[in-house]
């Protein structure tokens, strides 16, 4: 069967906070039955001189299939339409030093019994881009403080619940596990969350509905910020919360297994905070539900600590824990 079809290719670009990249193709797909699996889709390539992935005189990159989505922006005008994400790779066919992917997948080999579950908290920000400025806020100045904005009910301190809702929709329209969403504590700040899922399919997951919130939000001539800390003063900034756990931490578990996963973390703190964003010097101040960056902390239920217990691990002593220090902006495959 020969089906006309739409596919968008995904990648990372080489900045030093990472940003997607799509370009579009449309191809004829022979199959069988109609379907379409990732190994249908051929690689393409790429003028990596334009993404600070390659110089201009050598600068051709090669984008590999590696995860294919049902495009739900364009299920209605064109059907046969899909979001293809890719990795990175050299024209040696060797990976991207940009391709963290492809360290992932090195990092998870051999770790499946281990059944890990992710689960990631996104925050973001809608922006007003005319005025530089988070959607609603007034021109000058400052809107109300904080504090009715989170999960808030109303037209005073709610602005844009209907792209968060068209995001959650086209989001699960796309069969990415989108499990929640609510108003955060700044105007016109959101969150979802993705999960729970594999080490790598979770990332995947992440940068698609990152993706597909842009697209929608171009749509109503809005953009989205993930600065960490978009704006200065006393008010919260934005993370990507990490749950996580493996089986045996979720079936068994143990009250010293549970410090011991909390004091490793500890361990590792400087090396986790260098792949968690940048400018999440910003967030991390030891304020506004943060720990300092400088400091590493666990309890129950405390979300000013670097991993939050939460109590209904706390109280049988297995279950899931919570790594607060993730800035909005991190690259869930560095992070992860």
């Amino acid at each position: 069967m020969r089906t006309n079809c739409k596919m968008e290719y995904l990648w990372l670009d080489g900045y030093e906070t990472p940003n997607i990249r799509s370009k579009t193709r449309y191809m004829t797909i022979e199959s069988e039955d109609g379907s379409m699996t990732v190994k249908d889709i051929p690689e393409w390539g790429f003028d990596g001189s334009s993404t600070e992935q390659a110089s201009g005189n050598d600068s051709d990159c090669i984008l590999k299939p590696v995860s294919i989505f049902l495009n739900p922006v364009d299920s209605t005008s064109f059907p046969n339409s899909y979001l293809v994400l890719c990795e990175v790779f050299n024209k040696d066919g060797t990976p991207h030093p940009s391709n963290h992917r492809s360290s992932l997948r090195e990092a998870c080999e051999g770790t499946d019994d281990l059944e890990m579950w992710l689960g990631i908290e996104q925050e973001y920000t809608v922006m007003d881009p005319e005025k530089g400025r988070p959607y609603g806020w007034p021109d000058m100045g400052y809107p109300q403080p904080q504090g009715r904005y989170y999960c808030g009910v109303g037209g005073d301190v709610v602005k844009m619940r209907d792209l968060a809702h068209q995001h959650a929709m086209c989001c699960l329209d796309s069969k990415i596990p989108l499990c929640g969403a609510n108003a955060e504590v700044m105007l016109s700040q959101w969150e979802y969350q993705i999960g729970p899922a594999s080490p790598t399919n979770v990332c995947d997951y992440l940068w698609v509905s990152r993706y597909i919130l842009e697209i929608l939000a171009e749509s109503v001539g809005a953009s989205i910020s993930l600065d960490p800390k978009l704006i200065k003063g006393d008010w919260n900034g934005s993370g990507a919360h990490i749950n996580f756990s493996t089986k045996f931490m979720r079936e068994v578990g143990g009250k010293d297994y549970i410090d011991d996963v909390c004091n490793s973390l500890g361990e590792s703190h400087e090396d986790h905070i260098a792949n968690y964003g940048v400018g999440n010097e910003q967030r991390l101040t030891g304020t506004h539900e943060t720990q300092h960056i400088n400091e590493f902390t666990y309890g129950e239920s405390d979300r000013g600590a670097s991993i939050r217990i939460p109590h209904s691990t706390a109280e049988g002593h297995k279950g899931y824990l919570e790594d607060r220090r993730p800035a909005s902006n991190m690259d869930p495959y560095k992070a992860v």
